[in-house]
């Protein structure tokens, strides 16, 4: 078989289960509203769930970022990369969630990816919840470590695994809050659980910080919990891009020795680590926001409810509408752009088969009548 025809079967494949992904192109977006080919929508795919990402002192920030250092970082952060910016960010950031070091990475799968890659060995292994991220359960099925999935927020699934012996160490891999379905991991009993078997945590809170939490801490701030290594992403409620991973100081020490993505990645523009400060003072400064996000959430299940819509149950800003079946998915998502409103479908291998879904996210950028006319819109597209 040749590349050419190894590659047409593949897409053929995914194109007759009605998996095959295209790429629309946004012209405008916000966290309200987005225009693709020149028609303006109600956006409700966005992770943008404050309405950072077009927060005026965050814009000048990087402007200003981008006057006193240029646009780019120069080199990798053990070259000449690493500015007092950045090491000025880390140190707030750190401080702010209870830990003695933050590392910056240039994306949240990244992030993941080289703390798993740097941290295990053949004789170790890794327990994951079956529903984490990709960027995790990829990350840990090319580590030398051997992967075993507990069933979803299940710690007595968890506490099974944990009862066999290892010759090495064992890395516990959760989100905070859960990307497709937007529950939230039992992260409490977790930890217990971790500790009890001598375990480490990670925690990939990439949708819980700046939403829940005092000040906006995330998921494990709210359940009183600190994980050896936590991972926070700056993609959603900060409203830009990059992420961090917080640890103790021999942690991060290692992790900057061995990390290759920190070691050979050109790092983090200075410019956009201006941002940033300006984005974590409007998320500790966010409590106003964060009320406004969670009276939508309020409305939009409420009204869900009253309509018969069934949801799965998540008191996030995900909201996911399980269709089952690829093809209905696909025109459930295109009845309500013809209504005015972009939700995105979901589907297989993103989710487990047969889960195929519309993922409705919410943004406190919305207003009453927007979710007025999604309620409706899918009202109409179910009935």
């Amino acid at each position: 078989m040749s590349w050419q025809q190894r590659l047409s079967l593949a897409l053929d494949a995914r194109r007759e289960k009605g998996q095959f992904r295209q790429r629309r192109v946004n012209q405008q977006s916000d966290a309200r509203t987005l225009q693709i080919d020149g028609k303006r929508y109600l956006n409700f795919s966005a992770n943008d769930y404050l309405g950072l990402s077009h927060y005026p002192a965050i814009k000048h920030a990087w402007q200003q970022g981008a006057e006193c250092y240029g646009v780019g970082a120069g080199g990798s952060g053990h070259v000449t990369g690493y500015h007092a910016v950045q090491a000025e960010f880390e140190q707030r950031l750190a401080a702010w969630l209870g830990y003695s070091r933050a590392l910056l990475f240039i994306s949240g799968f990244a992030a993941n990816q080289a703390v798993i890659a740097a941290m295990l060995s053949k004789k170790d292994r890794i327990f994951a919840d079956k529903l984490a991220h990709a960027s995790l359960l990829e990350a840990a099925s090319l580590s030398p470590a051997t992967l075993r999935r507990f069933t979803h927020n299940q710690p007595a699934s968890l506490s099974k695994l944990l009862e066999s012996g290892t010759e090495g160490e064992t890395l516990i891999v959760t989100e905070g809050v859960f990307s497709m379905d937007g529950d939230s991991a039992p992260l409490a009993e977790l930890h217990r659980l971790s500790e009890r078997h001598g375990s480490w945590l990670m925690v990939d809170d990439a949708h819980g910080i700046g939403t829940v939490g005092e000040q906006g801490r995330g998921s494990c701030w709210q359940q009183q919990v600190k994980p050896e290594l936590l991972v926070v992403t700056f993609g959603k409620a900060f409203g830009l891009s990059g992420a961090a991973v917080l640890c103790d100081d021999d942690t991060a020490d290692y992790l900057l020795q061995f990390a290759r993505h920190l070691i050979y990645s050109t790092a983090m523009p200075p410019a956009q680590v201006c941002a940033l400060h300006a984005s974590l003072t409007a998320v500790q400064q966010g409590d106003e926001l964060r009320l406004r996000l969670h009276h939508n959430i309020a409305l939009f299940r409420k009204g869900a409810t009253e309509r018969g819509l069934a949801l799965l149950p998540s008191c996030t800003a995900i909201q996911p509408m399980i269709v089952g079946d690829e093809y209905q998915a696909l025109a459930l998502a295109e009845t309500l752009r013809q209504q005015g409103c972009w939700v995105t479908a979901i589907r297989p291998p993103t989710v487990p088969p047969g889960t195929a879904r519309l993922r409705i996210t919410l943004s406190a950028a919305h207003q009453p009548e927007d979710i007025e006319r999604l309620l409706e819109g899918l009202h109409h597209a179910k009935g």
